[in-house]
């Protein structure tokens, strides 16, 4: 049942439209340093442009800093990047939708970082996971969980968030009870 599909919970909607990726760098890499450590995610803006250019202009604009992983299954998945410790939803900086590049030959295992949506496959816009266990279902599932990088360092990182122990809160289920914070998310040099 795929854990009661999914992460479309308060996947975050805005107007507007997204560009291309224009990076020379097809595998740009994000740190995000959170409560629990560094994890560093290289992305793959050569199979999935549309999404690497949304996330990296929301890392650019410092949207991530401070926001929590909301929701948390162990053998499954972490997910942030719309609430705050306090379950509210950001909206200000929330860009447009996108368009959903799930068929681009990117599966959603074991260490990668997909984008969150509602029902409808193209409604992404700023939430993410990262996959805890291979979930190649996502890669079809009601049109698809678009992957768009992989975590290549911090791996235990990951691990440890996916162990924290979760409740339910303000209406949302699976929420760590100590929150698990993302205190920057910043591109790495090379």
């Amino acid at each position: 049942m795929l854990r009661g599909i999914i992460l479309g919970l308060g996947a975050c909607l805005a107007l507007g439209s997204p560009v291309a990726a224009q990076s020379d760098d097809d595998k740009p890499q994000v740190e995000l340093n959170t409560s629990a450590g560094k994890i560093v995610v290289e992305l793959d803006a050569k199979k999935a442009p549309i999404t690497v250019e949304n996330f990296l202009k929301y890392v650019d604009a410092g949207f991530y800093d401070n926001l929590i992983f909301h929701r948390v299954i162990s053998g499954f998945m972490i997910q942030g990047g719309g609430h705050d410790d306090k379950l509210k939803e950001k909206t200000d900086g929330v860009r447009g939708t996108i368009k959903n590049e799930s068929s681009n030959g990117l599966s959603n295992k074991r260490g990668t970082i997909a984008m969150a949506r509602k029902n409808d496959p193209n409604s992404a816009s700023c939430q993410f996971f990262i996959n805890h266990a291979d979930n190649l279902p996502l890669d079809t599932y009601g049109g698809g969980y678009t992957v768009f990088g992989k975590v290549v360092e911090g791996l235990d990182v990951v691990d440890a968030i996916a162990k924290s122990p979760v409740t339910d809160r303000g209406g949302m289920e699976n929420v760590p009870v100590k929150p698990v914070y993302i205190t920057s998310a910043k591109r790495v040099k090379k």
